[in-house]
């Protein structure tokens, strides 16, 4: 799948099949993070892959707006530094970590934003980290069409050369 593809049907899912994920996809989608440009090149993130069944559900139970990740083959906790870019850059990194696994056909999606403590207790992340979110990782559960996005339209949200000015 190419690049605009990726990014023109990918969809937040949160129902998975109990599918094994292959490492060589997780690879992958973690080294896409891990590839991602930073402010400065300071690449302030750092990921945990968890595939433990019992930990995923353990922070099914912690992550408050994220019940759904207990059905998730894998999860990637992405924590950041405490720095001006970090928050930027783990978006950022998010955002690659997303669409790579879009591409592989896995779904994904994003959880919580920030301060969750008992995530950071759950997996060891040192207290000079933000847990920054929870990706959960599966296979779709149901066939999903990339073609029902929801989105205005281009006209209301790009402009050419001065605010106001319909870019199309």
């Amino acid at each position: 799948m190419d690049t605009f593809e990726a990014v023109r049907t990918v969809l937040a899912v949160r129902s998975f099949q109990k599918k094994a994920i292959p490492p060589e996809i997780i690879q992958r989608i973690v080294e896409a993070g891990r590839l991602t440009g930073s402010g400065k090149n300071r690449q302030p993130w750092h990921f945990v892959v968890v595939q433990d069944p019992e930990t995923i559900a353990r922070l099914a139970t912690l992550a408050k707006t994220g019940p759904y990740i207990a059905g998730a083959g894998a999860a990637i906790v992405v924590a950041i530094e405490k720095d001006d870019f970090a928050l930027s850059d783990g978006s950022r990194a998010i955002q690659s970590m997303v669409l790579t696994a879009w591409s592989e056909g896995v779904g994904s999606n994003w959880v919580g934003f920030r301060g969750p403590d008992s995530v950071r207790a759950l997996l060891g992340v040192p207290d000079n980290l933000d847990v920054l979110a929870v990706v959960p990782l599966g296979y779709p559960a149901d066939a999903r069409s990339g073609n029902k996005k929801s989105r205005k339209p281009l006209s209301e949200v790009a402009h050419r050369e001065r605010f106001g000015i319909p870019f199309v």
